[in-house]
């Protein structure tokens, strides 16, 4: 088993930003991502804001050979990847020496949709026969994960975890546990999400988004009690996950240690979170407990928060249960009011704001946050930005159809 596991690069796309520190400088400046849809038409919904990653063209940081078959999840993911390569010093390909040493793991559950409805469409209108072979790829769920692999040499293992909101903090997760079992020294972890119109239909249909429901204005403001909806939004994120000594022997430049994860999975209804917050509540216990950590031993606390209103309200109900008096104390923010709710990859946007405040030593905010929740009664890091000295982290992910995971991250100073 690994001594410890600790995170040595970082390769990110979001609605907010292109690259690591231009999403810390957005999370900084409280600059939010989201505005009306470009990529396809929105006027059919009664809502048309959504977080794209902004003039997001791949070929700046792949080249334009070999991107003709790759869906944009591909290319969104495999773009993270080269930021990561070129952040943690792995050159352009991993060598066929340490190949072996290196993996995959990546979460992603609607990234294939498009591909998927495409290839399904000329399928039933035209017959199977006049389906472009190209598109068959990227209909399979593990093909964004895959070109990772394909790009830059990566021979460890390859996989691609599917589990709703909580994907990408799952995936971390299992790459973890790889390093852990001595089974790999590098893990290449985190999410992806694509923004299309099918999922945006999806969302929309079912009156999940802000905005989506006649007389209703847009609004994004976790925790605020004016909140009615998410807005949905994409990108993809990778940390680079390393074995601490194969981390030291190369020279690497270390940005904080793994410290802890803690998961349960809650079997209440299908799409409504347990107002008891049964599985928040133990999810939370048990990455402390594995951390060896008391409730005020954490610094910040990146919540899940998307400004639905229950999601916010139940989460707040656990903090304050687990965390005790400390719950009320301890400083709160949800990068969501800036990114979105980008569903698989939220919770590794939420880890890259992590290390960003540690790294930067500071708490982004809240942003739009105006009326507050009685309910919500947290100490919400409100509107702007704070300075502080962010020692551990802790980044939550829930589900409303059951997932739960914590990641507690504690800054590396030697």
């Amino acid at each position: 088993m690994s001594e410890k596991i600790v995170i040595t690069g970082l390769g990110v796309l979001t609605p907010n930003a292109k690259g690591k520190e231009d999403y810390w400088n957005a999370l900084q400046e409280g600059r939010p991502g989201y505005e009306p849809v470009k990529l396809f038409d929105t006027s059919e919904f009664n809502v048309n804001i959504a977080g794209e990653v902004p003039d997001f063209d791949a070929t700046e940081y792949l080249g334009k050979k070999g991107l003709r078959t790759m869906d944009r999840a591909a290319r969104l993911v495999v773009s993270a990847a080269k930021l990561l390569m070129d952040d943690a010093g792995y050159g352009e390909k991993i060598s066929e020496e340490l190949t072996d040493d290196f993996g995959v793991s990546v979460g992603n559950t609607l990234g294939s949709l498009k591909s998927i409805a495409e290839f399904d469409e000329v399928t039933l209108r035209e017959g199977p026969r006049f389906v472009n072979p190209a598109l068959f790829p990227n209909t399979v769920i593990n093909a964004a994960a895959s070109q990772i692999s394909i790009w830059f040499n990566i021979q460890g293992f390859n996989s691609t975890i599917s589990n709703g909101f909580t994907t990408s903090i799952d995936a971390m997760q299992y790459g973890y546990d790889f390093i852990d079992m001595d089974r790999v020294k590098v893990v290449f972890g985190g999410g992806v999400e694509e923004m299309c119109w099918h999922t945006f239909f999806g969302f929309h249909t079912l009156k999940y988004l802000s905005g989506s429901k006649k007389g209703e204005n847009f609004i994004n403001c976790p925790f605020d009690k004016r909140r009615n909806g998410i807005v949905f939004g994409e990108g993809a994120l990778l940390v680079g996950m390393e074995d601490l000594e194969f981390a030291q022997k190369r020279g690497a430049r270390i940005m904080a240690e793994v410290t802890a994860f803690g998961s349960e999975f809650d079997p209440f209804r299908l799409h409504k979170f347990n107002p008891r917050a049964i599985g928040m509540k133990n999810s939370i216990r048990n990455a402390l407990d594995e951390a060896g950590m008391s409730p005020s031993d954490i610094d910040v606390i990146f919540a899940n928060a998307n400004s639905t209103q229950a999601a916010d309200r139940i989460e707040a109900y656990a903090i304050k249960e687990v965390f005790g008096s400390y719950g009320k104390k301890v400083p709160v923010t949800a990068i969501k009011s800036m990114i979105g709710e980008t569903y698989s990859v939220s919770g590794a946007m939420a880890v890259g704001a992590a290390l960003g405040s540690m790294e930067r030593g500071f708490i982004p905010p809240t942003i739009n946050y105006q009326v507050p929740d009685p309910d919500c009664d947290l100490n919400i890091i409100a509107n702007t930005s704070v300075k502080a000295d962010i020692k551990t982290a802790m980044v939550m992910n829930f589900s409303p159809s059951g997932a739960n995971i914590c990641m507690i991250l504690r800054k590396w100073e030697g």
